[in-house]
This record gives structure tokens, C-alpha cells and sequence, in this order.
């Protein structure tokens, strides 16, 4: 009996080791996950945030700013975030796709943001999403809250 809940016991941290591994260095496609978010489909599944000027969640203020401008304040910000990395684009390209991978497990979620010139400025359109799951707790939501919080303290908004 206490050698099979040594096994057990055994099986179950190289289980969660070996899916911490896995779950971290998961490979980044950036040809499935580089997306417009200005006509991506938000899936059915509330492990999603999208913001675009019509048919989002919501819709993020226009900046007096230029597109460039905006892009790469924007920039800052998502790499001022832990556990980001840019996989497509740039803040030069006015479209960027970036990974975020949690802090326990490093579930990968992936958010492509788009930068669009506007009557008096720039605004700009996000999809930040799961890779993993059907629920993301909100995550997703408030990366994009937060995201926005940081532009504002710095173009104001």
C-alpha cells in the first residue's frame, strides 16, 4: 500500500513537471495566431476579449496621436508585461501579434493588436485570446483593461 502511493505520488509530480515543460515551450505559430483583430471571429467561449471600433467588446478611445506613435507606446506597454514576447509584426508594421504565457503553468494566450488612423489621432483594435481551455477567468479582459489603463497614463485619454 505505501509503495503504490509512492508511485502515485511519483507519477503525479513528473505529470505536473512534464506539463509545465510542455505547456512552456509549445511552439508559437505565428501564421495561426498572427490575426487581424479588426475582422477576427471571437469565439463562443468566454476565454476571449476583443476590442475593435464596431463589434468588439468595447471600443478603445481615439488618441491625438499619430498611428506610429501610438503603436509604439503601445509596444511599450505589452512588453513592459511579464512573460511577453513579440511573435509577428511590429509596432513599425502598425500590426503586432505578442504571447503571454502565465506565471504558474505558462499557458500561452496571444493577443494581435492593430493600430488604425482616426479622425483626430489613432485608435487601435485588440484580440487577446486562449490557446488553451474554455474559460480564461477573464484574463483575457482584463490584459486588454489594463492594456488600456497603461496607454492613457501615457497619451492620456
Amino acid at each position: 500500500m505505501r509503495q503504490a502511493m509512492i508511485y502515485a505520488l511519483v507519477l503525479l509530480v513528473l505529470a505536473v513537471v512534464g506539463g509545465g515543460l510542455y505547456f512552456r515551450n509549445v511552439p508559437d505559430d505565428p501564421g495561426t495566431w498572427h490575426v487581424d483583430p479588426l475582422t477576427a471571429v471571437k469565439p463562443d467561449t468566454p476565454n476571449a476579449a476583443l476590442i475593435r471600433p464596431e463589434g468588439g467588446d468595447s471600443a478603445a478611445p481615439v488618441y491625438e496621436a499619430t498611428p506610429e506613435a501610438l503603436a509604439e507606446a503601445l509596444d511599450a506597454v505589452a512588453m513592459a508585461e511579464p512573460r511577453t514576447k513579440r511573435i509577428a509584426g511590429g509596432p513599425e508594421d502598425l500590426w503586432t501579434t505578442y504571447v503571454q504565457r502565465s506565471a504558474a503553468w505558462g499557458f500561452p494566450d496571444y493577443i494581435s493588436v492593430k493600430v488604425i488612423a482616426a479622425e483626430g489621432g489613432a485608435t487601435w483594435a485588440a484580440f487577446s485570446r486562449a490557446r488553451y481551455g474554455s474559460d480564461d477567468l477573464g484574463v483575457n479582459g482584463e490584459r486588454l483593461e489594463r492594456w488600456q489603463a497603461a496607454l492613457e497614463a501615457r497619451l492620456g485619454g
